[in-house]
């Protein structure tokens, strides 16, 4: 099993007031994933997730969807260093 970090950041059209991070949350759960999600200024979603290559993949896909009444405009990703030890993913507070 080949284990990947991606960080990801996604763009709005409409990425905050519906419900994206917990979708985003429960998502990860689903497939797995260790990470983090929070909203940031100009009406963007950032994280990271962690876990096998390819739940990462589909739950990139997922995100790039977004829940019911979001849009996604364009889904940034970035590989990162896998973090040893995490297994939980959380929903973050507010920006940097």
């Amino acid at each position: 099993m080949v284990v990947k970090r991606v960080y990801f950041l996604a763009h709005g059209g409409m990425v905050q007031g519906v419900g994206f991070r917990y979708f985003t949350q429960k998502r990860a759960v689903e497939y797995k994933l260790s990470g983090w999600v929070r909203n940031i200024d100009d009406n963007k979603v950032e994280g990271e997730a962690q876990g096998e290559e390819t739940a990462i993949k589909d739950f990139l896909k997922d995100v790039d969807k977004g829940p019911r009444g979001a849009h996604v405009v364009r889904l940034d990703k970035e590989d990162r260093d896998v973090v040893e030890g995490e297994s939980d993913f959380h929903v973050r507070r507010g920006g940097p």
